[in-house]
């Protein structure tokens, strides 16, 4: 069988040719392990440049399917994947492997939560920030300074984003500047003020520029600030960040990592933002045979299935979504009350 492997000299040549990355630089790149946390618009922008450019592993991990919003916005995904029903991080990953067969993409079709975090974000170099929530990017930061592991805050709403580096040892901690999330309502989020994907972009690729000089060895390069910037208004703003790191952060000045620990950190049922759809994980961890739950479900609906996960469309409107894992997305409601109502019955033996 003939070898269609494209050599990687041919493949990067003009990323080689930048002079500060050249061989050597992308020689470490080649070499890296990279985790995506959240494979939604920023996390699709990230995954791509980081793919092409020669990321050898990336994790992409992600809870979510592909909805017909998500087009506007998530580049690495289709009508196709909409119709089909298809987890994030597997479309994603079949896209990426498409563009670059030479690396390692593995999907985690998974909620990131203190239960599994250990095991999600082990053993990468850097962890990219492609989520919407503030829960989650705490966790993160709890991680990243427990290990020393890098990682690569961004957010993007309206016109506007930010985006900043935080190096567990050298920089303040995600938490140093924001000591707490703020109280649900009080700021805007994309079902509130709606998205430019333009601004999207824009805090993925600086997230991704800080990335490739951190993988590269080229860290005397980071900006070193938190950036934020407007697209509409067009401007950008540099706030130095040197001198937030607080002793008396819970995180990286106690090492008290609440974020980590499941009663303190992570609701079992969760309202998605903008989406109708409420997400609720189980209190103890489970395998479902989706096979055998298809044919019981049968006569409470329609039933629809593939590799990865079952759908059940009910009479009302409304929709379970289950994962192998036994967490579900109950689509149709905003109320976590009625949605666990709604698993307990569907699931009760």
């Amino acid at each position: 069988m003939m070898n269609h492997r494209i050599p990687d000299e041919v493949r990067y040549a003009r990323q080689i040719r930048f002079k500060p990355l050249a061989v050597d630089g992308q020689s470490l790149i080649t070499a890296s392990k990279v985790a995506v946390v959240g494979m939604g618009a920023l996390g699709c922008v990230i995954a791509q440049h980081l793919a092409r450019g020669g990321a050898g592993y990336l994790r992409l991990i992600d809870r979510d399917i592909v909805e017909a919003s998500n087009l506007q916005r998530q580049i690495l995904y289709d009508e196709d994947d909409v119709y089909a029903v298809m987890p994030k991080a597997q479309a994603a990953a079949r896209r990426l492997k498409a563009a670059n067969s030479s690396i390692q993409v593995d999907a985690m079709v998974e909620d990131l939560t203190p239960a599994n975090a250990e095991e999600l974000l082990k053993g990468v170099d850097l962890i990219l920030d492609g989520t919407d929530n503030f829960s989650t990017r705490y966790l993160i930061n709890d991680y990243s300074v427990k290990h020393g592991i890098p990682w690569i805050y961004g957010g993007a709403v309206g016109s506007g984003g930010m985006m900043m580096a935080i190096r567990p040892g050298s920089t303040p901690c995600y938490r140093c500047l924001f000591p707490a999330a703020p109280a649900p309502g009080t700021t805007d989020t994309c079902e509130t003020a709606g998205v430019l994907s333009p601004a999207i972009d824009m805090a993925a690729s600086l997230q991704t520029a800080e990335a490739f000089k951190l993988l590269s060895g080229r860290s005397d390069k980071l900006h070193g600030s938190l950036i934020q910037f407007d697209i509409w208004d067009t401007g950008m703003t540099q706030l130095k960040i040197s001198d937030s790191k607080r002793a008396d952060c819970p995180c990286c000045g106690l090492h008290h990592y609440e974020f980590l620990e499941p009663d303190e950190a992570h609701p079992a049922v969760e309202a998605l933002c903008g989406r109708s759809s409420v997400q609720l994980t189980p209190a103890v961890p489970m395998r479902l045979n989706l096979d055998e739950l298809a044919s019981r479900l049968q006569a409470a609906g329609t039933v629809e299935r593939n590799p990865y996960l079952l759908k059940l469309l009910l009479p009302n409107d409304q929709s379970l979504v289950l994962f192998p894992d036994g967490r579900a997305l109950i689509q149709g409601t905003n109320d976590p009350d009625q949605a666990r109502r709604l698993y307990t019955r569907i699931m009760a033996p």
